[in-house]
This record gives structure tokens, sequence and C-alpha cells, in this order.
């Protein structure tokens, strides 16, 4: 069935569309929710108060060609309000984490892994938590500038700002040749 028409049902208050909505895309917002939260029941949690939430308010929605970026923003505020709650940060061993899981599959050398996530987090080491959010959503989770602005209540401006600041800090730190 195409989404626009389960949108539609699920709107209408029809939980097994609004599920299929959500199975279509449960691995994507698996790998979000991990993200923010660094390990599997954290994201599983997330994601369960995700679904509570779009429940109580998909007839809120306006267009129905945005549930997907719609339940994402969800989803991240979901991650935010538990971590602010717990009074945690996320730290970079998590994403180190996420992408170790995964990769496992991959047939590949585990030294080179095991170096590229080492690489990936001492880069990250050296970026703010806005900078770090706005080029993991992009670089990470394929992400474009207009759907980060809504997830994080920012800018489009501020979220391209974010990540060419970011990316100008890790190639300094690389040694990339910067533009100054």
């Amino acid at each position: 069935m195409e989404v626009f028409q389960l949108v539609k049902k699920a709107k209408k208050g029809n939980k097994e569309a609004l599920l299929q909505l959500i199975m279509k895309e449960k691995d994507v917002y698996y790998k979000l929710a991990f993200t923010y939260m660094g390990n599997q029941h954290d994201a599983m949690d997330a994601m369960e108060e995700m679904i509570v939430r779009l429940y109580e308010s998909v007839h809120q929605l306006k267009k129905d060609e945005a549930f997907y970026s719609w339940s994402k923003t969800i989803l991240v505020n979901s991650c935010k309000t538990m971590l602010k709650k717990r009074k945690r940060l996320v730290l970079v061993e998590e994403l180190n984490h996420q992408m170790e899981n995964e990769h496992n599959h991959l047939a590949e050398d585990p030294y080179k892994h095991s170096e590229q996530q080492i690489d990936i987090q001492q880069l990250l080491l050296h970026v703010n938590e806005h900078q770090k959010e706005a080029i993991q959503l992009k670089y990470f989770h394929d992400l474009d500038y207009q759907t980060i602005a809504d997830m994080t209540n920012v800018s489009i401006g501020t979220v391209k700002s974010r990540i060419f600041q970011g990316l100008k800090k890790l190639k300094a730190h690389f040694g990339g040749e910067g533009d100054e």
C-alpha cells in the first residue's frame, strides 16, 4: 500500500496503518535513535516514545507527504528529552559502537575497520556537540539541510554553518588544506 494511503488511514485512527508506516522505516528510526542514545535499550525506549507520540498526534499532521521527516523530528525530540531527563551527554564512543555494530557483517580487514573507527572517534572529539550532531545527521544518516533544521529547531543557515565550521575544524586537525 502506498505511503500516502497509509498516512490517510493512520490519521483516521487506523493503528495498523500507522504500524505499517513505522515498520517500513524501522531500521532508519533505530539507527537515528541509536546515534543519540548510544545503546540498544535506550534507542528502543526512544522509538517506543516516538510511537506513542505519533499515535497521539498523527491526526495533527498537515502534509501527508511529510510523515517520515515529521516522525524523525518526533524521534529526535524524544531522544533529546530522555537525555535531558537523565542529565547525560551522548559520547563519541557511542557513535563508534553503532558503527561497529552496523559494519560487523562486512568482509573487510578487522584491523583496518578498527583503525577507521578510531580515526572517526578522534576527529569528532574536536568539534562541539552542535557541530557533531549536524555532521552525524548529514553524513551518517544522509539527511538534507531542511530536515536537519526541522529536527534540531534551528535555521538552515545555522545547520550549514555548523557543518561547515565542524568540517573546517576537522580539516585543520587532520592536516588538510584550509581556506585560510
